[in-house]
């Protein structure tokens, strides 16, 4: 498919509606739903432990997703559609060309999916709903959803938690789980908690190899105007051409930014940060391996709720 003259179109036309959608970042997205979920064994062993057959009644799900990083919504649709559901969907504007050509590859490929698969712009009539969305928006789906059997998701960053001695190797593919679609993911690291006197130079030197993303016009503005804000408040920083680092409490941070916090009691920050609601991912020796945190596996839920057993309560 990547190589189909329809998906090219698709590509450049998702680029024109949304700039953060760089087609590196799109092959990208769909490198990791090819390995990481399309697998006919992955499928196999999914469908297994979950029970999954044909269903007797399926039901209408309502699916708002979101569109942060291209095909961020794919994994519901897959969900529903193994689950015997039929999915109703309210695309993202900012996402609404890529999803949309792999629905129709998929009715394509098999004509009665046409029936399990339709977008809309509104969402009425169904029997549960899939909301992705921020804090503020999530308000507003609880108003209009709550009374319906509902998963609703709000903000979710990820951090990683190093030691000091890391290799080149691990701060590489750390960069990747920081830079890779702009750090605009809720698996993309934009916190670190570092030993004290750790020495940033190798970090910042290594990351490096993400410096050509400054010259993205809109993650430039970012990086320039947070750049701005440190100066004029006379807060100390970091920064490699390409990234800002700042000593500050928050998880999350800017487009542009790394949050990093010192820490002397290493098992008690594990402790904290496995119960912290904020987090979707935490990377490092312990967790999640470096530059694996943007590959997640078919049963890594968004906000960590598991979406094939609410389908299966239905």
């Amino acid at each position: 498919m990547l190589n189909d003259a329809g998906w090219q179109d698709a590509k450049i036309n998702a680029h024109l509606q949304n700039k953060w959608f760089i087609p590196e970042f799109i092959d990208l997205a769909v490198k990791n739903i090819a390995h990481n979920f399309l697998q006919k064994d992955l499928l196999e062993q999914w469908a297994k432990k979950y029970e999954l057959k044909d269903s007797e009644d399926p039901k209408t799900i309502g699916i708002i997703m979101a569109g942060n990083i291209p095909l961020v919504g794919f994994h519901d649709l897959l969900a529903v559609f193994l689950s015997g559901h039929k999915a109703m969907i309210k695309t993202s504007s900012k996402d609404d060309i890529l999803i949309k050509h792999l629905a129709n590859k998929i009715v394509e490929n098999d004509k009665e999916a046409a029936a399990f698969i339709r977008f809309e712009e509104m969402l009425k009539g169904c029997n549960a709903y899939i909301a992705t969305g921020s804090n503020s928006s999530s308000r507003y789906f609880e108003y209009y959803f709550g009374k319906y059997p509902h998963i609703i998701r709000k903000n979710k960053t990820s951090t990683a938690v190093l030691t000091g001695s890391e290799t080149t190797d691990d701060l590489e593919k750390l960069a990747d789980d920081i830079y890779q679609f702009f750090g605009l993911g809720c698996r993309n690291v934009t916190k670190i908690y570092i030993p004290e006197n750790y020495d940033f130079i190798p970090l910042l030197e290594t990351f490096k190899k993400y410096n050509y993303l400054a010259d993205h016009h809109k993650y430039k503005n970012n990086y320039d105007y947070n750049l701005a804000l440190h100066i004029l408040n006379h807060k100390y920083y970091m920064t490699n051409g390409s990234i800002i680092l700042v000593q500050d409490t928050p998880v999350f941070s800017p487009i542009s930014q790394l949050n990093y916090e010192f820490y002397t009691d290493i098992n008690g920050l594990k402790a904290t940060l496995k119960v912290n609601p904020d987090l979707q991912c935490i990377v490092g020796r312990d967790f999640i391996p470096f530059g694996q945190a943007q590959c997640p596996a078919l049963d890594d839920f968004a906000d960590k709720v598991n979406t094939m057993e609410f389908l299966n309560r239905l």
